[in-house]
């Protein structure tokens, strides 16, 4: 069964980023927002980072990280650590409309697969195959957003009272040399893909007016 709401959206300008402190604390004061004001409707926000910054998985020790020229900021949702640069995060908060959280994860990312179906690419679901690895995107997860079998988007809920958060990392490009250097592991390269891999002549704007198709359509 899905869950039909109306979807609202933050509007801001594509091409504005900011901090990684910014984007954090700004998807707090949305889920804050829907609890203190009990909405019955989803509110969606795109946004992008800089300077680059490594968020770490609510409950992941940040001491491991200090070391390197990097903002670090803390998740409110769970998950391991993720190195923030040239991406498009969105952030999704409603009702918690299915008990499972699979379930809801999972119907939050077919919003984001007919999103990018509007834009000619087909995704699919991860295998489910799980490592226990440091850092996010080595991971692959049943619910996971793949394109050819290949991790694209990694995903990370969190529920407070009756309302959850879910936001994820579309990634434009990844700085492996960086990332293997933050996280002392070797990136299986062959098992991740980057949108700039698959299409790199759209922009940013073609890509969020899509997406909020594929959300709309989902949940309208």
């Amino acid at each position: 069964m899905i869950y039909f709401m109306k979807v609202n959206f933050i509007e801001e300008n594509c091409n504005i980023v900011n901090s990684g402190q910014f984007n954090m604390d700004y998807d707090l004061k949305m889920l804050d927002f829907a609890i203190e004001n009990k909405i019955d409707y989803a509110l969606v926000r795109f946004y992008q980072w800089y300077p680059k910054c490594i968020s770490l998985g609510r409950n992941q020790k940040e001491e491991e990280y200090q070391i390197f020229d990097c903002d670090i900021v803390r998740r409110p949702s769970g998950g391991r650590a993720l190195l923030h640069d040239k991406e498009l995060t969105y952030c999704f908060v409603s009702p918690v409309f299915k008990p499972s959280i699979m379930e809801s994860y999972k119907d939050i990312s077919d919003a984001l697969i007919l999103g990018f179906k509007k834009l000619g690419i087909e995704l699919n679901y991860g295998s489910g195959e799980h490592k226990n690895l440091a850092y996010c995107m080595n991971i692959s997860m049943g619910a996971d957003i793949t394109y050819n079998s290949k991790k694209f988007i990694g995903s990370a809920q969190y529920r407070k009272e009756g309302y959850l958060l879910q936001h994820g990392s579309i990634p434009y490009e990844l700085d492996y040399d960086l990332i293997e250097k933050i996280f002392n592991q070797k990136v299986e390269k062959d098992k991740i893909i980057t949108l700039n891999e698959i299409n790199d002549a759209l922009s940013t704007r073609q890509i969020i007016d899509a997406l909020k198709q594929g959300f709309s359509e989902k949940f309208k």
